[in-house]
């Protein structure tokens, strides 16, 4: 048995049977392997960034880690920016990344790399295997910490010649690590804390944001936030109560206002975005305390219910009707959002400016799961659909796309169209990097003159997403006005193959 053919058969007998790839030459004995161990499912992707979204989406939707599998220091490097994102998101990835044959290192042939430095930026364990005899037991190794609470990503890197070379026994299953209760001692305080030490609220981030930690969470009858970064949040009219706390910092000081207790549950407290001249980085008020109920690696959830209460969840909001025709805005393509989303649908959010008056409409939506980007880093939205996609085949995914970050990582499409999934991605194209306008005035930067214009401007010449997205395989149409645009997400949902729908705003 070769190493590469070892290293699958451990990762499956580790619960691994998914590997998103772009592979090269040191990792060709991996992919000819792939026939001999037809268990592992290998899909293949044009960037390596769009392997590592797609293995965050994958982990936050099935809460096991896929695989990837890498080319060297540069493949590794044009990954980075999802791995960052994973790493915020706490996802447990394998990142599997090829190396130079041990005796050709030392040659400093044009792809050497020091790939470990690539890798521990974004990665919470690293090893470069030494042996192939030691190639199961290094990759059982790294599905166990991938999967050590709260999750993160594993890297194994492999020289080419311990992947061709005859291998040791293939690795047993981990043992997996499990959150731990926090200790009473603890959770004590926090119960005198909402038994009336002045005016209190729930922060809730990780594990405690689906459905049964909002539940819990709405029990105690505290006002509750959710960290908007969170991984993975149950969304639509059942938990409308706990509210994303905003994206600028000036919104969530509001929201927050008045507080003297921000109880954190698998969350830090809270802090904008980007610093600004003349403004705090955090956004609680400056008196209040912020008792940790749970931390990041243990049971929010749990811990929770650990302080009961039965106050009753406050009322649903209404559902929204249907718009009529006329042009085509942020608020109108929400409001049809709103009405239409399917029940379960899992929706990918990069919207990045047109998010908020989206989002605020999506409370009125049926029960559904918002994956929205953890790190800041542009380019997450299609890849992490693949992977939900491929993690939750029977479930409708919406990729709620900004024209500009789309085009970070456009091969996703190409993975949708090659192994149909089931993905409505609406792009929102307004020919500009809108946020970017924001930013400009409140960073104190000045006035936007011609040339500083033609760097935030993309509509010369305008991306044509029907004509990009066709060329990878999707198919796809343009909507300028709310009944174009109603039809066509209706024919979407419809639909179990990939679509696209450019929305012109």
């Amino acid at each position: 048995m070769t190493g590469a053919e070892c290293l699958l058969r451990t990762l499956l007998e580790g619960g691994i049977d998914l590997c998103l790839m772009n592979p090269g030459t040191s990792e060709m004995q991996f992919v000819s392997a792939l026939d001999r161990v037809p268990a592992m499912r290998g899909v293949l992707c044009l960037q390596e960034t769009v392997c590592a979204g797609a293995a965050d989406g994958y982990a936050r939707m099935s809460g096991r880690p896929a695989a990837t599998l890498l080319h060297l220091g540069p493949g590794l490097a044009n990954a980075l920016s999802n791995f960052h994102n994973a790493r915020k998101a706490r996802s447990p990835i394998v990142n599997i990344v090829g190396e130079h044959s041990t005796a050709h290192l030392r040659y400093d042939a044009p792809l050497t790399a020091d790939v470990e430095a690539f890798a521990r930026p974004v990665s919470g364990w690293v090893k470069t295997l030494s042996s192939p005899l030691e190639m199961g037991e290094a990759a059982r190794q790294a599905i166990a910490e991938s999967l050590r609470p709260p999750g993160q990503v594993s890297s194994l890197v492999i020289p080419a010649d311990h992947s061709w070379s005859e291998s040791g026994a293939v690795g047993a299953a981990p043992e997996l690590s499990v959150r731990r209760l926090p200790a009473q001692a603890r959770i004590e305080p926090v119960w005198q804390t909402i038994a009336g030490a002045g005016p209190a609220a729930i922060f809730l981030g990780g594990s405690a944001t689906g459905a049964a930690g909002l539940r819990a969470a709405g029990a105690t009858g505290l006002p509750v936030f959710l960290n908007r970064y969170a991984a993975r949040v149950s969304r639509g009219r059942p938990w409308a109560f706990a509210r994303r706390l905003a994206y600028f910092p000036e919104h969530a000081e509001t929201m927050l206002a008045g507080l003297r207790h921000l109880i954190l549950v698998e969350a830090d407290a809270p802090v904008s975005f980007f610093g600004y001249p003349e403004r705090r980085s955090t956004v609680a008020p400056e008196d209040c305390h912020t008792p940790l109920l749970a931390a990041q690696d243990e049971d929010g959830v749990a811990a929770l219910m650990a302080l009961g209460g039965g106050a009753p969840l406050p009322p649903e909001p209404e559902p929204l009707n249907l718009p009529g025709d006329g042009p085509l805005t942020v608020e109108s393509l929400g409001v049809v959002l709103a009405c239409l989303l399917p029940e379960g649908a899992l929706v990918s959010d990069e919207m990045v400016s047109s998010g908020e008056p989206v989002n605020t409409a999506l409370n009125h939506a049926a029960p559904h799961e918002l994956l929205p980007v953890t790190g800041g880093s542009i380019g997450q939205g299609l890849p992490v659909a693949v992977g939900a996609a491929l993690a939750c085949p029977d479930r409708k995914v919406v990729a709620l796309e900004a024209d500009g970050s789309g085009m970070y990582s456009l091969q996703a499409l190409w993975t949708m169209a090659r192994e149909n999934l089931n993905v409505v991605t609406i792009v929102f194209a307004n020919r500009r990097y809108r946020i970017l306008d924001v930013e400009m005035q409140r960073t104190g930067a000045g006035p936007v003159g011609p040339r500083a214009t033609e760097m935030i401007d993309i509509g010369r010449p305008a991306l044509d997403w029907v004509k990009l997205a066709q060329g990878m395989g999707v198919e796809a149409s343009r909507a300028t006005t709310v009944r174009e645009f109603t039809t066509q997400f209706e024919s979407a949902l419809l639909a179990c193959s990939p679509r696209l729908i450019e929305a012109v705003l």
